[in-house]
């Protein structure tokens, strides 16, 4: 079964790819093609974005779904006249909260992913400098991490660290374990002396080669032999020194993220 949902905003339209996407997960028998519509801040835009939505539903069996948090009601008017399924996002919270808080909503598009906040937008942006300069362990200075990853080559740390940086302000620093240290009982002791910031990332050994090949093709690097070894030596070396880990295997890096930050207490505002 394959169908089309389309994300429609007059902003960036992340916010209803993020709800509509994780709605649309919960249905795994379904195919979705997925179609994000950003700015959409114009009764002509959004002519143009129906044009789109029905294109889609005269190429396909079914009508396609669209997720909007157009802000504007008049051009919120407008995509009604596709031929789809709406879910109008802003449409179906925003009159119940109204209620609730015995006021009116008071409109402005953007505000959702704004950068009102100063020091919060400086906080992100000296965390992921942070990120940067502690990659991949170019500094074995680690005093004002709030946290430290560990793990093997390739296993999702940089990634993760600048999601955390990016989203939550949250200084990250990685390390990743190369063999001399997967040949010794214990961690580098300039880790040790953070253990309380010490986070290990697993992943399976497989997965592991499919990203190194395309790295390092043939190599022995990239080799399932190699890529076991250093999974089941990181993985003994991280539980015998009490360092919590998670598998980035099928996890998407938000939910590693997530997880971190509920583990470790970092809890900050998100974006």
């Amino acid at each position: 079964m394959r169908r089309t949902a389309f994300f429609v905003s007059d902003g960036t339209a992340i916010t209803a790819e993020t709800f509509g996407h994780s709605l649309l997960t919960q249905f795994n028998k379904v195919d979705f093609r997925e179609i994000r519509l950003p700015f959409v801040d114009t009764e002509a835009k959004a002519h143009d974005a129906v044009s789109l939505i029905n294109k889609a539903a005269e190429a396909g069996e079914d009508k396609p779904l669209v997720f909007s948090t157009i802000v504007n009601h008049k051009v919120g008017r407008v995509l009604t006249n596709a031929n789809a399924h709406i879910f109008d996002m802003f449409a179906t919270f925003m009159e119940p909260l109204e209620r609730v808080l015995g006021i009116e909503s008071s409109p402005r598009i953007g505000r959702a992913h704004g950068m009102g906040d100063s020091d919060t937008y400086e906080d992100r942006m000296e965390a992921t400098n942070y990120a940067l300069t502690h990659d991949d362990g170019i500094s074995k200075r680690l005093d004002k991490a709030d946290v430290i990853l560990v793990g093997v080559s390739r296993s999702g740390k940089t990634p993760t660290c600048l999601y955390l940086a990016l989203h939550y302000g949250i200084k990250a620093a990685n390390y990743p374990l190369t063999e001399e240290d997967l040949e010794q009982p214990r961690l580098p002791a300039f880790l040790r002396e953070h253990k309380a910031k010490l986070f290990g990332l697993t992943i399976d050994p497989e997965r592991l080669c499919k990203i190194r090949e395309t790295r390092r093709p043939g190599s022995r690097y990239a080799s399932v032999k190699q890529c076991r070894y250093e999974v089941d030596a990181a993985e003994s070396l991280l539980r015998a020194e009490g360092v919590p880990m998670l598998s980035s295997t099928g996890s998407s890096v938000e939910e590693l993220a997530s997880r971190i930050i509920l583990h470790l207490g970092l809890q900050k505002d998100a974006s």
